[in-house]
């Protein structure tokens, strides 16, 4: 997820400044690949915890950062992961895990908070919860702030397993309730296969808010137009004002000769994330660095003001981006939006 692009601007600089020592130092990354397999997570995170490293950066994905947060608090090793929103981690007493990303209390309120700018207000909604414990929180989510909300109503709820070929019951349902919004979480393939059956059976909502599957550039290499409109939840876009954000996303041109997806902001927090506890920690060691974390108050990074709640849960914008025309565009909050969200959707058979 490109931190590498951080560690290497921060040691262009002489690397990062270290109070304990009164100087910089070069930060190190090492890097396994855990196959996105949650067993593979664990040992991956035991291989480092004996090579003697001082913090863990996680990975991509709710189940493999489930896994990983209770390595982590076993091993007394602070954990400063994103690209996962599910709450309930936070919620069994771990002091080692930092998350400056938003999670899902913050992603239901958020899109609601959207849908009721637009004109004509979404107000019909269906939920594809994926039968999963994130799944299962945002679901719940969903019909909280449908309720908090004024003028929603859920007209179609309905569960699909996790690697589904078949999704046409539940879109067949969907197209029957004629519902203006569809929110769901699913996995890249698993949104890929929904929207392209969404396309074959005339399933047209005005309104796609589908995150983690729409994520990465993954999503419109493999859909093009037909991936068009969708609002998801990356947790960065590269148009947000923040400073330092357009240096970042210049460097990362250079570096790549590609414009950075969503996710690679938020990668980049980390290791600022981290750079800003070591500056502050009393000694170079990793409870140190765990109270260094806990007292974060970062006033700027690539992702706006960060702070730290006593679950780790971070304080953060809560950013939506849409696909428009291959490019992701930042579409809320109101006071960061790169381009204006387009609604309502296009029809699949007019784009």
């Amino acid at each position: 997820m490109r931190r590498e692009l951080a560690v290497k601007d921060i040691n262009s600089s002489g690397g990062a400044t270290v109070k304990a020592l009164g100087r910089k130092l070069p930060l190190e990354i090492n890097i396994l690949d855990d196959a996105s397999d949650a067993n593979q997570t664990a040992q991956r995170m035991e291989t480092l915890n004996n090579s003697g490293i001082l913090a863990y950066f996680g990975g991509f994905g709710s189940d493999l950062h489930a896994a990983a947060a209770a390595v982590a608090e076993k091993n007394k090793t602070p954990y400063v992961g994103v690209a996962f929103a599910l709450y309930s981690i936070h919620q069994q007493g771990y002091r080692y895990l930092f998350s400056p990303f938003p999670k899902s209390p913050l992603l239901t309120k958020a899109i609601f908070d959207l849908m009721d700018t637009l004109n004509p207000k979404p107000g019909r909604v269906a939920i594809f919860a994926e039968k999963t414990d994130w799944g299962a929180e945002m679901q719940n989510g969903w019909k909280q702030q449908a309720q908090s909300h004024s003028g929603f109503e859920v007209v179609v709820e309905e569960q699909y397993a996790p690697g589904s070929t078949d999704f046409s019951s539940m879109l067949l349902k969907a197209k029957s309730a004629n519902p203006d919004a569809v929110l769901m979480v699913p996995t890249p393939p698993d949104g890929i296969a929904i929207v392209k059956q969404m396309k074959e059976l005339d399933v047209n909502p005005k309104l796609f808010n589908i995150i983690r599957a729409s994520d990465s550039g993954a999503w419109s290499t493999a859909l093009g137009k037909d991936g068009d409109f969708t609002v998801g939840a990356p947790g960065w876009g590269a148009d947000l004002k923040f400073a330092g954000n357009a240096d970042m996303v210049k460097a990362y041109q250079g570096a790549y000769n590609k414009p950075p997806e969503g996710v690679v902001g938020a990668a980049y927090a980390v290791v600022q994330v981290f750079a800003d506890a070591l500056a502050r920690a009393d000694a170079l060691d990793r409870d140190s660095l765990r109270a260094a974390l806990a007292s974060t108050n970062m006033t700027s990074s690539v992702i706006g003001p960060v702070t730290f709640n006593p679950d780790g849960t971070g304080n953060v914008v809560t950013i939506y981006e849409q696909w428009q025309s291959g490019k992701q565009v930042t579409v809320w909050p109101p006071d960061q939006v790169g381009g204006q969200i387009q609604y309502p959707a296009k029809p699949f058979a007019q784009r």
